[in-house]
């Protein structure tokens, strides 16, 4: 009887190990990882960059099984501008209270809550994701790639209570209406 106690206390062990150690986290390299942003207007578009702050993926052996990401708001950038020709005016703009409201909500987080694995070898990720205080719920679709992983979003901006010159709010914007939707092209590096 006590051998079969000392077996059981011995495989529940091993069981509890192996479920432990199998999960892991992998820390986000924020000077590698990059977000590049693109918005839409009538007239036109913008670009530009924001910085990671910090982040890690889990997983399950190699398996994506959630993580956390988070940027820093304040480090919006114009690139598609140059300095003296609009570049600081748009950025204060992207910066006020209009649009993401940086002094207040200094950072945007990313909460994945599940990814599923996909025939070709990608992933289906829903999560949660808060932008100047709000949060919603959010998929999107992320390729493994080497040391890292790759995705595009497409995020309305109405949702998280940005509705400067949107369409879908205010009338006779002609040609200064601006899109809802925004998107980011994300290169994370562990």
């Amino acid at each position: 009887m006590k051998k079969k106690i000392k077996a059981t206390i011995v495989a529940l062990i091993a069981l509890v190990a192996t479920n432990t150690f199998a999960q892991n986290s992998k820390t986000i390299k924020t000077g590698e990882s990059t977000v590049n942003w693109k918005a839409n207007k009538v007239t036109g578009s913008h670009e530009g960059t924001i910085n990671f702050k910090e982040g890690a993926l889990t997983f399950d052996g190699e398996t994506l099984t959630g993580g956390t990401l988070t940027v820093d708001m304040t480090s919006i950038n114009v690139t598609d501008l140059q300095a003296g020709k609009g570049k600081e005016k748009l950025e204060g703009h992207l910066h006020s209270e209009d649009f993401f409201g940086t002094a207040n909500h200094g950072t945007a987080t990313l909460v994945i809550k599940e990814a599923k694995k996909t025939e070709d070898g990608n992933y289906t990720a829903t999560g949660d994701l808060t932008i100047k205080g709000a949060t919603n719920p959010i998929t999107f679709n992320l390729t493994p790639s080497e040391g890292g992983m790759n995705t595009s979003v497409k995020v309305d901006r109405t949702k998280y209570d940005i509705k400067y010159g949107s369409g879908s709010f205010f009338d006779n914007l002609g040609d200064k209406a601006i899109n809802d939707e925004f998107t980011l092209d994300v290169v994370l590096k562990y």
